[in-house]
């Protein structure tokens, strides 16, 4: 084996899960075959058994391996998936829809402190205009956080900032034009159907089927866009599959197709690490990620960030750079230090760990 391990800030198991990983998607390891087995790994890493199960686990939570008792692990993860199914023998199904989960609310506590920190230590600049697409310290501390905790490699000026998603969504039509048709789950959170309408948009309603839109539904649309939550869509709780996230890779390959990912409510995943994003999956440079500070803080606090792909960073400052920034600073500069002192993190890790043990119980 070639696996190899290093000192570096990265945990073990997430060097072994991604070299393994990529082994999977590059088809060393094809469809149905067995992986190196736990021992196997242990010895020639000489890591502990621990550590590999980690990995292990970790590729199979997100779609990649399955365990069989007393036989070890396999790949069922399959490259090809997708727009293969003969539209005689499609049957779409829609999961039943499903409440949000309701969360630990974040530590007022820390918030307040951090408020009054800011006006303390910020004064000088909090009456002062934020440039357009944010302040550039929130930026890189959004930039970091994304590289430290999303594997996502980006550059502080793909940071847009606004007041939230629906903003956002907005945005977005005005960069890339209403002339576009844009695909959209259905059936999907009311306001990015109420979003594009009231935009003057055209767009499509994709069906969902168990692990995301449709295979079908995707290779006939019209769509050079789709709108996309691949982590718990709502209202029916669907995640899509490793297979699912690949297949909305593919399809995003002909020229000119750009995938939304609206990645709201991923990092409380019970996940051993959050979902891998489609912008870290995708080599074509096409993928806006979204999210927004609305369920990990608070909904009071009305603020989104969007990450563009390189080659619309210049669409976006020459059609949309005059416009002001929606966030105000003294918000901006509070979320920024909840991000560089750790705090936004620990909530994070905080309200992941009591669902697990909500799961175990």
């Amino acid at each position: 084996m070639r696996y190899v391990t290093d000192k570096s800030s990265r945990p073990v198991y997430l060097q072994i899960y991604r070299q393994i990983r990529g082994d999977i998607i590059d088809g060393i390891y094809p469809f149905g075959t067995k992986l190196p087995s736990m021992r196997l790994l242990c010895d020639e890493l000489s890591v502990s058994t621990v550590t590999v199960e980690h990995a292990y686990s970790l590729l199979c939570d997100e779609g990649y391996a399955e365990s069989r008792e007393r036989s070890g692990f396999f790949v069922i993860f399959k490259k090809s998936d997708g727009f293969a199914a003969p539209a005689e023998a499609h049957t779409a199904h829609v999961a039943v829809p499903q409440a949000r989960h309701t969360y630990a609310d974040f530590p007022f506590s820390v918030l307040s402190k951090t408020m009054r920190r800011v006006l303390s230590d910020y004064s000088d600049v909090l009456l002062e205009k934020s440039l357009g697409a944010g302040c550039p310290e929130l930026r890189e501390a959004i930039k970091s956080y994304l590289i430290r905790n999303r594997g996502m490699s980006l550059e502080s000026r793909q940071i847009i900032i606004g007041s939230g998603a629906e903003y956002l969504y907005g945005l977005i039509i005005a960069m890339l034009g209403r002339d576009r048709v844009y695909g959209i789950e259905s059936p999907s959170y009311q306001k990015i159907e109420q979003v594009y309408r009231a935009a003057g948009a055209r767009y499509e309603l994709l069906s969902l089927s168990d692990d995301g839109i449709d295979s079908l539904a995707l290779k006939q649309t019209r769509a050079s866009v789709i709108h996309t939550t691949p982590y718990r869509s709502f209202p029916t709780g669907i995640t899509a599959s490793a297979n699912k996230r690949h297949e909305y890779i593919r399809w995003s390959g002909t020229r000119g197709r750009i995938i939304i990912e609206d990645d709201f409510e991923s990092e409380f995943s019970v996940s051993s690490k959050p979902e891998d994003t489609l912008y870290s999956l995708s080599e074509y440079d096409n993928v806006i990620y979204m999210n927004t500070f609305s369920r990990t803080i608070s909904p009071a606090l009305r603020v989104g960030y969007m990450v563009l792909p390189k080659h619309l960073v210049g669409v976006f400052e020459s059609k949309l750079g005059f416009y002001s920034c929606t966030v105000p600073t003294f918000e901006q500069f509070v979320l920024c230090e909840l991000l560089n002192s750790g705090d936004f993190e620990r909530h994070i890790n905080r309200v992941r760990r009591g669902l697990r043990k909500e799961l175990k119980a």
